[in-house]
């Protein structure tokens, strides 16, 4: 589970400052879109979630928070194994590795993730995949 906020105030905050803000969300629902807002010291602080992956889901002690104020907006992702290839689609990005077609939306959240055993090649169109596989002797269409 991860979690990024904007600061909806200007001021500096310190990287440990995302321990402060984890105590302070922790238990609660959150949702991407929404503001979040907490109470530090009598003075409300408000933040922006302006990227949650689950889109909605409750803040435990292992959910990865990061600030950001940044614009034009970042977002970087890490995988256990390296990326092949990577295709776009109309709305949509496709990852490759060796053995697994993992697409993502425009904004970064998971809408298809699988592995193919014997995985040759991947094509794609405006919003289907071709995914030849199985040494090269299967098919199989994915419109997204």
């Amino acid at each position: 589970m991860r979690l990024v906020l904007k600061p909806l105030f200007e001021v500096e905050l310190p990287p440990e400052f995302v321990d402060i803000l984890k105590a302070k969300i922790k238990g609660r629902e959150i949702k991407e879109g929404e503001v979040v807002e907490i109470d530090l010291l009598g003075k409300p602080l408000k933040f922006e979630v302006i990227y949650a992956e689950p889109k909605e889901f409750r803040v435990r002690e292992d959910t990865k928070i990061e600030l950001s104020s940044e614009k034009p907006l970042t977002l970087d992702f890490e995988f256990n194994k390296a990326v092949r290839d990577v295709i776009f689609l109309e709305k949509s990005i496709v990852l490759i590795f060796e053995d697994e077609v993992l697409v993502l939306t425009e904004d970064g959240h998971k809408i298809y993730n699988e592995k193919f055993e014997g995985l040759k090649e991947v094509r794609g169109t405006k919003n289907m995949l071709v995914v030849v596989h199985g040494e090269g002797k299967k098919l199989r269409l994915i419109y997204i």
